[in-house]
């Protein structure tokens, strides 16, 4: 079962499927009649929890964890945090849906069993605006638990590159010169994690993709706030088989968990305490 997030613009519509079953993140995209999801042509990790929702538009890593696996600290068993975290095995629960002339709004929550034995509560409210198009998001984690630890989080945002040409780029103030060509660096695949917080307009970050042919050259739009998703990852991955991009507002840079940790740059939140993340989406 999806839930459906549609708003309208230039008589066509914007349609987004939220999936319960994966914390309501984002299934198709369908934007001015064209799905830009990667689908099929995105890898799999061989991590199943995380495998129905890769071929969409966006999922969420974190809470607890972030990136590949590593050992949970103290732990004596052998656990591990899971790839990207906990938080996408898990379903969504109490979604509500509003509508009315100018916007329709989804909101639900998540209850989370941490990795390191914790546990969070994920507050979650889509809103598209019917008569711009514009969507946007609103998080809040919260810790459950009777432990502190360090949240982390990473919104992976992806596109299928079989809708670029050569005339598509990634454009924002925190890219090289301000815009790098899709295809960035040579090889098949490429990875890189920039700060976007010290050139944000008003604690908000903004990175475009496009011309996009297929959507009569309009380009998507991505605002992610900052304080709390300092740094931009982005990754690419056109292998055999693949073709997919990934725009990843993220709460910290691309370096091990305990070198983050040890740095104080990954602090302990303490029971009761909340953290908020907020994103948005445009084409134009």
């Amino acid at each position: 079962m999806t839930f459906a997030l549609t708003a309208s613009t230039e008589g066509k519509a914007l349609h987004l499927e939220l999936t319960p079953q994966s914390a309501l993140d984002v299934g198709a995209a369908v934007f001015h009649g064209v799905d830009i999801t990667p689908g099929t042509a995105i890898p799999s990790d061989g991590d199943p929890r995380i495998d129905k929702a890769l071929p969409g538009f966006l999922f969420t890593c974190g809470p607890d964890h972030i990136r590949h696996p590593v050992p949970v600290e103290g732990a004596t068993d052998g656990r591990r945090y899971p790839l990207h975290g906990s938080l996408s095995s898990h379903p969504a629960r109490d979604i509500q849906i509003e509508a009315d002339e100018g916007e329709v709004v989804c909101e639900g929550y998540v209850d989370v069993a941490l990795a390191h034995g914790g546990t969070a509560a994920l507050s979650r409210r889509w809103r598209a605006d019917r008569l711009t198009g514009h969507i946007t998001l609103d998080d809040l984690v919260t810790n459950t638990g009777e432990t502190s630890w360090p949240p982390f989080a990473m919104y992976h945002i992806n596109f299928g590159t079989g809708l670029f040409d050569g005339d598509t780029r990634l454009t924002g103030a925190m890219l090289p010169g301000g815009s790098v060509p899709w295809r960035f660096e040579d090889g098949d695949m490429r990875i890189f994690c920039v700060p976007a917080a010290e050139t944000a307009v008003h604690g908000w970050a903004e990175i475009s993709v496009g011309p996009i042919a297929a959507l009569s050259g309009r380009s998507v739009h991505i605002r992610f706030r900052t304080d709390t998703l300092p740094w931009l990852q982005v990754w690419r991955n056109q292998s055999a088989g693949c073709a997919v991009l990934g725009i990843e507002p993220v709460s910290h840079r691309l370096a091990a968990r305990e070198a983050l940790i040890a740095s104080g740059e990954a602090p302990d939140f303490a029971p009761g305490e909340s953290v908020g993340y907020a994103l948005s989406f445009e084409v134009r």
